[in-house]
């Protein structure tokens, strides 16, 4: 018995995935053969009740979900229960035409019951509370629900490049890994598929209403022509037999159905992700003493007026009354700011009251102080180690800490950046508010206040948020205050790479690298190539937004060249070419064809000439040259920008850096490349080409 009770265990357990996913299409066979196969009354009870439940379980599923994917099988649920509703009423209709004549309990005691306890054995009456029903399921459920699913597809479309724009910018600030922006990505995809399939599916509970008024009607005609014709019933007696039975069966199945709308009302409707239905409501309608206390005024003045129902009016508006007194008297909770005892400054002056300066700082004015202070969910500090975390990951080396303190000079809102006492970023940051990026093209307007991207220069909106979810549907990238001043800080690590690379972080680095590879770091610095050195060529790289994190051919490269020069940026120079495809790559991604912007051959013979001197003799170049040079090297890297091509000038080699110190100032994201920094894998397409004055 045991041995068989395992065997049958052990099958179960190997098959129930598959027996899981057959599940669907049995259930979809056995309801279409429902329409084909005679049923008993009593399996009609049985699959009648079985709907009801079905119906009471979906509505319920639909008001506590706490957002729509939560219930992301709602559409194929919504398909399954009208396709069996419509099956139940193709047996039930079979049942009443065929064995109407014998009496109310023809089609089963639940159809019966409907007929005799719902409306009194009435048919009259039972059609008067049908049609009541359908216009309540078709006209004002069933209508709304397909308008905001319809609704909510287009804007969720709409909405698409925005969040995805939002989860890159967290996962570039460092906020989230790659696995978390993914599953963030496919949520957003998601989101979108769910309300088209619920645009689509809305049409089923509409196209259901009308299925059943016209089974309804069918019935009663069917059931007039069957009793008078084939059994010889008077028209009375077919009414009371076939029409009460009809009616039963119509509201069996309405009252389902209506729950089904309801539900499908409830799940499109639904807003915002932190409460199911019912604490949305509580939270949001009973909160406020001021409404409730008006609300009971206004119904203690109808009470009192002659001929109104006093004891209802009165008693409803004491309870909202008391409801209101019961707000306004509530605790509040008081919270304890801990205060720091204050120690006497009468010492003498010492070496401990020089205070260093902050290699990096972010200095807060006080209303932000609340988005570093754990105890009020305040994760700006954690996310300021994920932006470390990410700039070591992608740069190839662990930048300093960021000392955060309060200043109270700024404005209450302000925040400031520093990079070894120097201010180089500032902006402001609203907590509880999300800023609304517009990443171009967008003309929707939004009501907030208008400001740009401290980080990129963009146009922007500090919005409420009620307004987060209308902002990113109509396509603007939204974020919220820790995120706006993390990526700020990001991005300045990024554009200040070379000078976050101190000493001791050069030298941190060599160790990092010398437990991975000790042998080639005790041959190359400090023998061949001295720290100061090494830390001037990582730094010319860096001044170039060039990674250094393969550092192992670097320092190799250093080794086969510092025999020859030790000049870092002539070092710098061979470090590039030794690099060329890491750089390539940074640039172009995975394209092996570079569509690059090329130089007037005129101009170039002059620029050489001016620049290519190592030595520095030869004719200086003119700055009007040089001025008309880096205004056009300006627009065409903006130009090619826009139409979505990275921004790259190839020119000689002997000029190359002399022409990327020249455009930084003015365009900082145009890339200057050498022919020997090309590698063989790649390809050059010729593009804009950058002509002189003549031109």
């Amino acid at each position: 018995m045991n041995a068989s009770f395992l065997s049958f265990k052990n099958w179960f357990g190997s098959n129930s995935a598959l027996m899981q996913g057959a599940a669907a299409p049995m259930l979809v066979v056995a309801i279409l053969s429902m329409m084909v196969l005679p049923l008993p009354p009593w399996m009609l009870d049985t699959f009648f009740t079985i709907n009801i439940s079905i119906a009471l379980m979906v509505m319920m599923v639909a008001a506590y979900m706490l957002k729509p994917l939560d219930f992301a099988a709602f559409p194929a649920v919504l398909l399954l229960t009208t396709l069996m509703r419509l099956s139940l009423n193709v047996a039930s209709t079979r049942v009443v035409l065929l064995e109407g004549h014998t009496g109310p309990g023809a089609a089963g005691a639940v159809i019966e019951a409907f007929g005799h306890f719902l409306i009194g054995g009435n048919f009259a009456v039972g059609l008067i509370v049908f049609s009541i029903l359908v216009v309540i399921n078709f006209v004002v459920v069933t209508k709304g629900a397909e308008r905001i699913a319809e609704v909510s597809a287009r804007f969720a479309l709409d909405a698409m490049p925005g969040k995805q724009m939002a989860v890159d910018a967290d996962l570039n600030a460092g906020l989230i890994d790659e696995k978390e922006a993914k599953r963030r990505r496919a949520e957003v995809s998601e989101e979108a598929d769910f309300f088209g399939s619920m645009d689509g599916a809305s049409k089923f509970v509409r196209g259901d209403a009308v299925a059943g008024i016209l089974i309804l009607l069918i019935n009663i005609f069917g059931g007039f022509m069957i009793g008078m014709l084939q059994h010889d019933l008077t028209a009375s007696q077919a009414a009371d037999s076939y029409i009460l039975l009809a009616v039963g069966d119509a509201l069996v199945a309405q009252i389902p159905g209506l729950l089904i709308s309801v539900a499908a009302a409830m799940v499109v409707s639904r807003v915002g992700k932190e409460r199911d239905l019912s604490g949305q409501i509580v939270n949001q309608m009973f909160v406020s003493p001021r409404v409730l206390g008006i609300t009971a005024a206004i119904m203690g003045i109808l009470g009192v007026i002659p001929g109104m129902p006093h004891t209802v009016f009165l008693g409803i508006a004491m309870l909202l009354g008391y409801g209101a007194w019961a707000l306004a008297h509530r605790p509040v909770p008081v919270e304890e700011v801990p205060i720091a005892p204050v120690s006497a400054a009468d010492g003498e002056a010492s070496w401990d009251d020089l205070q260093p300066v902050d290699q990096l700082g972010l200095e807060l004015g006080y209303r932000l102080i609340t988005l570093v202070d754990k105890n009020r969910q305040g994760d700006l500090l954690t996310r300021i180690k994920g932006v470390r975390r990410k700039f070591a990951q992608e740069v190839g080396f662990l930048p300093p800490p960021v000392h955060v303190r309060d200043n109270l000079e700024l404005k209450p809102s302000g925040y400031r950046i520093t990079l070894r006492g120097v201010i180089v970023g500032e902006g402001e940051a609203f907590p509880g508010m999300f800023l609304a990026i517009n990443p171009g093209g967008i003309s929707t307007p939004l009501i907030g206040t208008p400001t740009t991207d401290p980080a990129f220069g963009l146009p922007a909106h500090w919005i409420d948020a009620q307004q987060k979810e209308a902002a990113q549907m109509a396509g603007f990238t939204v974020v919220d205050s820790e995120t706006v001043m993390a990526t700020h800080l990001s991005h300045l690590m990024q554009v200040q790479a070379a000078k976050l690379l101190s000493r001791t972080e050069t030298q941190q680095l060599v160790e990092h690298v010398s437990k991975q590879a000790p042998k080639l770091i005790e041959e190359v610095v400090p023998k061949m190539v001295p720290i100061a050195v090494f830390q001037k060529v990582l730094q010319l790289l860096l001044e170039e937004s060039v990674h250094i994190r393969d550092i192992r051919t670097i320092i190799e490269s250093l080794a086969e060249h510092a025999g020859t020069t030790t000049d870092p940026a002539e070092l710098a120079k061979r470090v590039r070419v030794a690099l060329s495809p890491a750089i390539v790559q940074q640039i172009y991604g995975p394209m092996h064809e570079l569509n690059v912007i090329a130089i007037d051959p005129a101009l170039e013979r002059l620029l050489v000439q001016a620049l290519g001197n190592p030595n520095g003799q030869g004719q200086a170049l003119d700055p009007g040259v040089a001025d008309i040079l880096t205004r056009k090297a300006a627009e065409m890297a903006l130009k090619q920008e826009e139409i979505g091509i990275p921004a790259c000038l190839l020119v000689p080699d002997q000029i190359r850096s002399a022409i990327a110190r020249l455009v930084r100032r003015v365009a900082p994201r145009l890339q200057v490349l050498a022919h020997s920094e090309i590698p063989e894998s790649h390809t050059i397409r010729i593009g804009p080409i950058l002509k002189g004055a003549a031109s």
